[in-house]
């Protein structure tokens, strides 16, 4: 979280929070809503500025309850989730392959998930920030970086990569099996997807 977004929110400690203006897609792209977008069930237009979508990486955080928002200065954007809070890429490197977040974050895998559309969600660790409302007298207190347990939707395009380590079978709705991450072996289990956003506690349509 940036230090003047924190110091904005001692500043200005009551701004009303933004509803349904600002949305994650499955391809890890932040979209702005307006109001015709909103009342058309359309997707938005994706965030092009490069500051911008740096900015609202840094300042994304989720709370207690399981909504993830922006934080922009002092007033809190609660961000419309099209999959999971975290979309994930496999990187090559020269040393080894990483999964990084839509905000360049380390993901660590402990397995993954395959639903009933063929979609893919890797379950593991994800360094993130959390808002916890304890009336704290300095807001800087109020958010904790912490490892939490979380679900990503893997990009389509890393589709294929995924399939060359895993090991699969196919189950009643989806697909099972296992894959190789690391020199480690790790699960790959079906789920439906209406289950994900309850199993792993987050929000994807936050409303007042």
């Amino acid at each position: 979280m940036d230090e003047q977004v924190l110091r904005s929110l001692i500043k200005w400690p009551n701004v009303p929070h933004c509803f349904g203006w600002l949305a994650l897609d499955r391809r890890g792209q932040w979209r702005m809503r307006d109001e015709f977008s909103q009342q058309n069930s359309l997707p938005g237009n994706v965030i092009q500025h490069t500051a911008l979508n740096e900015f609202i990486a840094r300042n994304y955080a989720c709370d207690i309850r399981g909504r993830y928002f922006f934080q922009n200065g002092p007033q809190r954007v609660f961000i419309t989730l099209d999959a999971t809070p975290w979309i994930v890429r496999i990187i090559p490197t020269d040393t080894e392959t990483r999964l990084l977040t839509q905000c360049q974050s380390s993901f660590t895998p402990q397995g993954a998930l395959s639903d009933e559309s063929g979609n893919i969600y890797i379950t593991g660790l994800v360094n993130q920030t959390v808002y916890k409302d304890v009336n704290q007298t300095s807001a800087s207190e109020e958010f904790l970086k912490k490892e939490c347990i979380s679900a990503a939707l893997l990009h389509d395009h890393d589709l294929d990569f995924f399939t060359d380590l895993a090991t699969l079978r196919e189950e009643a709705c989806s697909f099972g099996g296992s894959w190789k991450w690391h020199g480690e072996t790790l699960p790959l289990d079906p789920i439906h997807s209406s289950e994900l956003s309850q199993h792993f506690g987050f929000i994807k349509k936050p409303n007042e």
